[in-house]
């Protein structure tokens, strides 16, 4: 019943800033922690950052300092801010809400959308 669908995706210079979106659907969204996932070519999945139901924040050490993950509960969106970005942070960027028994036992991911970072 859970759909996310993120947004905000596109092509940006080096040194530039975008801010990623997430929307939710179908689910009481104020009561699931959530991530941030990216995906590059030849790469795995991975993990850069999360919010915690309580707005508690983790982040990989290679973006620490430069995104922020954040959540408007009354909107149902979850954000990525992005800025000083390098074509390192080139992928695939996905959301994913985290499974949260009783009332949902799976991880809901959205369909993710294009970062791509070049000169």
């Amino acid at each position: 019943q859970t759909q996310l669908a993120e947004s905000g995706g596109g092509l940006v210079q080096p040194g530039g800033s975008l801010r990623l979106s997430c929307t939710a659907s179908g689910s009481i969204f104020s009561i699931y922690d959530m991530d941030w996932y990216r995906q590059a070519p030849g790469k795995q999945r991975e993990l850069v950052a999360s919010i915690d139901f309580q707005s508690n924040t983790n982040y990989a050490d290679s973006v620490k300092g430069r995104f922020t993950i954040s959540r408007d509960n009354t909107k149902k969106t979850l954000y990525l801010q992005m800025v000083s970005l390098k074509p390192e942070d080139t992928a695939v960027y996905y959301c994913c809400q985290r499974a949260r028994p009783p009332w949902e036992r799976t991880d809901y991911w959205g369909q993710g959308t294009q970062v791509t970072v070049s000169s």
